[in-house]
């Protein structure tokens, strides 16, 4: 699936199942709520915390929970994701091109 499709996948969704997309401001509190839930998994799963019990982490139910409504802001804004995915790539790769390279703490 690519990100525009994504991006219809959703819309359809919403227009099928839900009412609404909820307001614009209420899904930036819900993405937030999201990457805090994957940042909870990534915390237990890779750092020092330990898991509560009969906690079931999902690495990627929580990546997709993220998207999701990412990609709802994005058809709610009109922004198309696609488009701008490739100029944050070309952004990048123009600004660090050599940037990193000789960072000691990437080559170790």
């Amino acid at each position: 699936m690519t990100i525009k499709e994504a991006q219809t996948a959703v819309d359809n969704w919403i227009k099928t199942y839900g009412v609404r997309y909820f307001s614009e401001l209420t899904n930036m509190a819900c993405l937030t709520e999201e990457v805090g839930e994957l940042a909870r998994v990534m915390a237990r799963t890779y750092g020092d915390q330990s898991f509560k019990a009969g906690e079931k982490p999902n690495l990627g139910e929580e990546m997709a929970d993220v998207l999701w409504v990412l990609l709802c802001l994005a058809n709610q804004t009109g922004v198309d994701l696609t488009a701008e995915l490739q100029k944050s790539i070309e952004k990048k790769t123009k600004r660090d091109v050599t940037r990193h390279r000789n960072n000691p703490k990437l080559n170790q």
